[in-house]
């Protein structure tokens, strides 16, 4: 029975008084043809197993490399040798897959994030990967018990969907129809009418909408799968699939959408670094490398583990947008025009103008609310000065934008016309709409992309090594 094995990360935490245990895993390095050294993805650290190589087969040794799948039966005692404190004495050796040397291409050295990337199958097998998923997993985990201990109902919203929530028109088409040769319509045009749904439908950019129902029947609701945006851009910062973390909730209004975020985002960021203290470590001692091979003007004040620790002790800059303009307006920056993007008034805020509130002016995470109407979706409670609406988005150092939120419009006069003003399709979204016309409340609530989320708390620099299979413009490997 292959499952008399014992993780290496518990082996590694029990102490070593003699027991026989089994463990199984690949090898990472194989010395002098006596010390394996094991690992079974449970943690970063490896088992270093002591072969008698006087009593071994030959011809065993030899399958022993690096990649190779193990099972290993032997006894647990002290180590002798430097850097480990116990070592696996070695009775009992099955090669349960071997691994050529010469075409296995993860060799025990530092490699590129840009190699790893081209073998993406296998980058799992790393330290740095290994240590990034795990924290992946944690948080994922710490997403679903923060919403089920406040009473939040999980809600599965469609991922194939006829509505589009953000308005952006970049989105994957779903058809069964043969699009060389489409049924046309009188006026020319394809006739969705004879396709699968019969209508036009996409992969969705959100759950929101759907969400929103959810809410207006329980209150308090979240949302947490994949998202797709076809947005041609091929950036260390998009993904055409990401994961969305999206709560909905009833009775809440703008203020009470951004504590919940900041609550939200200090407890997950709390539990990764209580359960994950191995992997954060190394991935802080990581990033340090990685800024002293950076010009030092673009260094970061802050280690990784700092910076997630100053985020858990500090309350986060609340700003509205027009404030958050004028600081722009009057930074050093733009006065010695090193923004790439100009700076007024009605803009969409860039990266660079958020990573400078977050990063040289506050330096710490910024919640900016009340942002210009024309700039946001049709759905955001439009404020009494006209121009505004009560939205909120919180930028984070080094990504900026991690979270977008607003209180919703829920008075159905304002929300049927601003769907005008936008030529947006009324009787098509006529079921969106009666949630207003049927006990509307006021209610809020915001999406976390969860990929920037991974990115922020590991502190890798590009978002396609925070996601296992990367989905990007010429790229849809597996």
């Amino acid at each position: 029975m292959l499952q008399k094995r014992i993780k290496i990360k518990d082996a590694l935490a029990s102490a070593p008084e003699g027991q026989t245990i089994t463990v199984m895993g690949w090898v990472r390095t194989f010395r002098s043809n006596r010390f394996i050294d094991i690992n079974d993805g449970s943690t970063n650290a490896n088992l270093q197993a002591v072969v008698d190589f006087e009593r071994e087969d030959p011809d065993l040794l030899k399958r022993i490399t690096t990649g190779a799948s193990l099972k290993v039966t032997g006894v647990l005692i002290p180590s002798q040798g430097k850097g480990q404190r116990m070592e696996l004495k070695a009775d009992a050796i099955e090669v349960l897959g071997d691994s050529d040397p010469a075409l296995f291409p993860l060799q025990p050295k530092r490699h590129s994030l840009e190699f790893l990337r081209e073998i993406a199958h296998l980058r799992f097998r790393t330290n740095t990967f290994g240590a990034v998923f795990r924290v992946r997993h944690a948080l994922a985990f710490a997403v679903h018990k923060f919403y089920n201990d406040k009473g939040f109902l999980y809600l599965h919203t469609p991922i194939i969907s006829a509505s589009d929530a953000e308005g952006a028109g970049e989105m994957f088409r779903v058809t069964t129809l043969d699009m060389a040769q489409p049924p046309l319509t009188d006026e020319g045009k394809v006739d969705f009418t004879k396709d699968f749904f019969g209508k036009s439908t996409n992969l969705t950019v959100s759950g929101q909408l759907e969400g929103e129902l959810g809410a207006m029947a329980f209150s308090e609701i979240y949302t947490f799968g994949p998202t797709f945006r076809a947005e041609n851009s091929n950036t260390a910062r998009h993904l055409a699939e990401f994961w969305m973390i999206e709560p909905e909730m009833a009775f809440y209004d703008l203020e009470d959408n951004m504590n919940l975020a900041e609550e939200f985002i200090r407890y997950i960021i709390g539990y990764v670094m209580e359960h994950n203290k191995e992997d954060l470590e190394f991935l802080d001692k990581r990033l340090e490398e990685e800024e002293k091979t950076k010009p030092e003007a673009e260094r970061s004040d802050m280690g990784l583990l700092a910076k997630l620790s100053f985020v858990l002790e500090n309350p986060f800059e609340r700003i509205t947008y027009t404030q958050a303009i004028e600081i722009l307006l009057q930074s050093p920056a733009y006065k010695k025009k090193k923004f790439k993007y100009d700076v007024s008034w009605g803009i969409d805020m860039q990266s660079e103008h958020e990573r400078y509130l977050v990063e040289k002016h506050f330096k710490r995470p910024v919640i900016v609310t009340n942002y210009p109407k024309e700039i946001k979706a049709f759905y955001m409670r439009q404020n009494d000065d006209g121009k505004t609406v009560a939205a909120m988005d919180i930028l984070a150092p080094g990504i900026g934008e991690i979270v977008g939120g607003s209180q919703r419009e829920e008075r159905l006069d304002k929300l049927i016309e601003r769907m005008e003003e936008l030529h947006l399709p009324l009787e098509e979204m006529s079921w969106y709409l009666d949630t207003r016309r049927f006990g509307t409340v006021p209610h809020a609530g915001f999406g976390l992309g969860f990929e920037r989320m991974v990115q922020f708390v590991t502190g890798m620099g590009n978002i396609r090594d925070v996601i296992p299979f990367p989905r990007t413009p010429n790229n849809c490997e597996f």
